[in-house]
């Protein structure tokens, strides 16, 4: 089938959506908010799934040129000591700032498909399928299913940025109550990111509050705190979204952050939101309706997606546990190692 498709949203997941919608024989119009594609932005890990998509419409081999290839990572703990040593399964992620990865997207699309500066209230009525690709605060999620879907916060505050130099490991040091990454990413620069246990809505200090929070970690994150520059350090809270009842209504349907956001614990969100985007254009394109189609995505995603969020949100709990911690580096010591010596 094909058909008319307006997608709400030009991030990761719009984007994605409209380069497999258009391949398929769709035509496709993405009404994008903000004036222009964002120029800031850290690191996000391409899975294989994710670059299999990216593949299916020509963009894997430029994403994986212009990325960071990780085959492999350490969990350690707060002094620089191991806890586990984490090989990629299935092949190696690639690791690419957002900039890059929506820039790559965008640049080839059709001449008017992405509509910048276009604010949209409400659900666009001319047009044959709908898809919320608004993320996180979704309005079109508001519109169909109500505020009491609305993602709520888990507890947690994220800061994240980049610092000059290559890093030539990749790294998230665990302590009680917080956490730390270090990965390399593209453009010859460290991505970082913190997590800490607070209280939504907190306001700190940024810089002063990470340099005295982690200023007693290893060496590595001390480094990484002695190269900050305010304007590359993004903050936020982190949410996760309640269970939906469907991903779809009427000729509605969610994908990404405005249908499943998770804690960025497993590294999965920017994946998900590219696969959702696949599998959508995939059930519609073969079906012999718009009903039909959407029941399939709803199915082929839902559960899935609300897996990673229930895992997502335990990986943070075990992450930054403050009890037990010497039983959990135990246990997961041992699980990577018999893990790394299967024949």
């Amino acid at each position: 089938m094909r058909g008319t498709a307006t997608i709400v949203g030009g991030g990761i997941g719009g984007l994605t959506a409209a380069h497999h919608l258009i391949r398929a024989g769709w035509q496709v119009r993405v009404l994008e908010r903000s004036a222009a594609l964002p120029d800031t932005g850290t690191a996000l890990g391409m899975w294989p799934a994710a670059q299999s998509a990216l593949d299916e419409v020509g963009l894997g081999d430029r994403i994986r040129a212009l990325g960071v290839a990780q085959t492999a990572g350490a969990i350690l703990r707060p002094d620089g000591s191991t806890i586990a040593r984490l090989a990629v399964p299935g092949g190696s992620t690639v690791l690419v700032s957002r900039p890059t990865l929506l820039h790559t997207l965008a640049q080839p699309l059709p001449s008017g498909v992405l509509r910048l500066s276009s604010r949209v209230d409400g659900v666009p009525a001319d047009t044959d399928v709908v898809i919320a690709a608004d993320g996180i605060g979704s309005r079109i999620r508001d519109a169909v299913f109500g505020d009491r879907y609305r993602a709520r916060p888990i507890g947690m505050a994220a800061w994240r940025g980049w610092v000059p130099g290559d890093a030539t490991t990749t790294s998230e040091t665990w302590g009680a109550g917080a956490l730390f990454g270090i990965t390399p990413r593209d453009g010859g620069l460290t991505n970082f990111f913190a997590a800490v246990r607070t209280e939504p809505g907190r306001e700190d200090d940024r810089i002063p509050f990470l340099r005295t929070r982690f200023g007693d970690w290893h060496r590595d994150v001390r480094d990484v705190l002695d190269r900050l520059d305010e304007d590359a350090l993004l903050h936020h809270d982190l949410y996760e979204s309640p269970a939906l009842p469907s991903y779809v209504r009427g000729n509605v349907a969610l994908i990404g952050d405005a249908a499943h956001a998770m804690a960025p614990n497993l590294g999965r969100g920017a994946c998900e939101a590219m696969l959702d985007a696949a599998a959508l254009a995939r059930a519609l394109s073969e079906a012999p309706d718009v009903p039909t189609g959407l029941r399939r995505y709803d199915r082929a995603r839902r559960l899935r997606t609300r897996v990673l969020v229930r895992g997502s949100a335990a990986m943070a709990r075990v992450a930054t546990a403050s009890h037990w911690r010497r039983a959990r580096d135990t246990a997961l010591g041992t699980a990577t190692r018999t893990r790394a010596n299967r024949p």
